[in-house]
C-alpha cells in the first residue's frame, strides 16, 4: 500500500459498526486527507493498511457489526434447483448484491406453495406464472392475454415498454393493507395447443373434448367452454400428467414445458400441436418493496429488460426442438378466425374485469406496430 499524501482522496467502504470508536477513526481518516502529517495522529496512520486494520480491529474487540440478514425469495420452478426458471433466478440474485440485497433463493416445485408462503411473509419475494400472480398487479399480469402478444417480436415490445421507469406507479399496488410491486417480468414463451389426436385439427372440432385448464385461471376456463369443449380443471403440477395418461384430450403449453413435462408422451404417434400461438406465457418476480433497499424494484426491471434478448432466444431454440412431425400448420382463413375469436374474448374478459383495460390497450399498439395491416387495427376498443 502507498502512504497517504496531503489532498489525496481514498474511497473507504462506509462499514457499519456500531460503536464510537468506528467514528473516531473515521473522523481522524479525514482530518488526515485534509492536514497531511501536520496532525499528530496522522504520523501513525501513515498508509492504508494501518488504516484497514485500526477499523477491522474494532470489529475483533467485540464490537457488534449491523449485518443485514439475507432476504428469502421463493423461485417456482417445476424441476427445482435444476430447472431454467431457477437458474435465470440465480444470476438476477448475483445482480442484486449490486444493488444492496444479499438474496437467498428457495426452490420450490408447487406454485401454490410458492405463494402462499408469500402472503404468509415466509418470503419477501415470489417468482411465479402471471397467471397466479395476476391478483398482485392486473396490469403486468395481463399481459397474458388470449392473444395480446401473437408473436416474442410483440412480446418483447411490450414487456420492455411495462418494465420501463414510466409505468414504475403501476408496478405498485396495495391489496388488504400490504404494498406489492413487479420487481421483473420473464417471457416463457407462447403457449400452443397440443391435442393426443390429430383429427382435432380446429377449434369446431373441439367441441365435447376434455381440455385442461389451470382452475385459477377464469379466462381459460370461459374460453374453453366457449368453443364448447369440456374444461377440466387443473393445476400447473398436473395438467401436463393428464394430458400424458389420457385424462384429457387437450392442454395448452409453451415449448419450453415438451421436454421437462414429457408432452411427447400425450402426443404418442397420432398427437399433433397447432403451430399457432394462443398466448404468451411470462413469470413475475412480485417483491414486498419494504423488505428491500430504496430504489431497488426498478433496478431489478432493468435487469430483466436487459435479459430479454437472452430469454426471446432460449424460446426460440425450445420451439425449433419439438419435432416438425408434430406442428400442424393453419390456413390463413383459420387463423383469422381464431384471432377474432381472441379479441372478442380479451373484450369479453376485460369486461368482466379479469383483464387490465389500460394493458389491452398497450398490447393492441404493439400489435399494430408490428402489423399495421392487421384486422384490428382499424377496428375501435381495446
Amino acid at each position: 500500500m502507498n502512504e497517504i499524501k496531503t489532498g489525496q482522496k481514498v474511497n473507504i467502504i462506509d462499514i457499519k459498526i456500531e460503536h464510537k470508536l468506528y467514528f473516531f477513526l473515521k473522523n481522524m481518516i479525514n482530518i488526515c486527507f485534509e492536514q497531511g502529517d501536520k496532525h499528530k495522529v496522522c504520523g501513525r496512520m501513515k498508509n492504508m493498511k494501518k488504516i484497514a486494520l485500526a477499523i477491522a480491529a474494532t470489529s475483533i474487540l467485540g464490537v457488534s457489526a449491523s449485518t443485514q440478514a439475507a432476504i428469502d425469495v421463493c423461485v417456482f420452478d417445476l424441476l427445482g434447483k435444476s430447472g431454467e426458471s431457477y437458474k435465470m433466478m440465480q444470476d438476477w440474485a448475483l445482480a442484486a448484491k449490486g444493488w444492496g440485497a444479499d438474496v437467498n433463493l428457495l426452490a420450490i416445485t408447487d406454485e401454490q406453495v410458492a405463494d402462499n408462503n408469500f402472503k404468509a411473509g415466509k418470503c419477501a419475494a415470489v417468482a411465479m406464472t402471471a397467471m397466479r400472480a395476476r391478483p398482485y398487479n392486473k396490469f403486468a399480469g395481463s399481459i397474458d392475454s388470449l392473444g395480446g402478444a401473437p408473436s416474442n417480436e410483440i412480446a418483447q415490445r411490450a414487456i420492455t415498454y411495462v418494465l420501463d421507469q414510466r409505468n414504475a406507479a403501476k408496478m405498485v399496488t396495495n391489496l388488504g393493507g400490504n404494498k406489492y410491486e413487479v420487481g421483473g417480468i420473464a417471457p416463457l414463451g407462447a403457449a400452443y395447443i397440443f391435442v393426443r389426436d390429430k383429427s382435432i385439427n380446429s377449434i369446431e372440432k373441439a367441441a365435447g373434448k376434455k381440455f385442461a385448464v389451470l382452475g385459477y385461471d377464469d379466462a381459460q376456463k370461459i374460453m374453453v367452454q366457449r368453443v364448447g369443449a369440456q374444461a377440466v380443471l387443473s393445476d400447473i403440477s398436473n395438467f401436463a400428467a393428464k394430458f400424458n395418461n389420457g385424462q384429457v384430450d387437450m392442454v395448452g403449453a409453451p415449448a419450453y414445458a415438451y421436454k421437462p413435462l414429457e408432452l411427447s408422451k400425450g402426443l404418442g404417434a397420432n398427437g399433433a400441436m397447432f403451430n399457432f400461438p394462443v398466448l404468451q406465457v411470462t413469470a413475475d418476480l412480485v417483491l414486498r418493496p419494504e423488505k428491500f433497499p430504496a430504489g431497488f424494484g426498478q433496478k431489478s426491471r432493468d435487469y430483466f429488460v436487459k435479459q430479454l434478448p437472452k430469454s426471446f432466444a432460449m424460446i426460440k431454440r425450445y420451439e425449433a426442438e419439438i419435432p416438425a412431425k408434430y406442428k400442424m400448420n393453419l390456413t390463413a382463413e383459420d387463423k383469422l378466425k381464431y384471432q377474432k375469436l381472441m379479441r372478442d374474448g380479451r373484450l369479453e374478459m376485460t369486461k368482466r374485469g379479469i383483464y387490465d383495460a389500460s394493458m389491452m390497450s398497450v398490447l393492441k399498439k404493439a400489435r399494430c406496430s408490428v402489423d399495421k395491416a392487421n384486422f384490428e387495427c382499424a377496428l375501435p376498443g381495446e
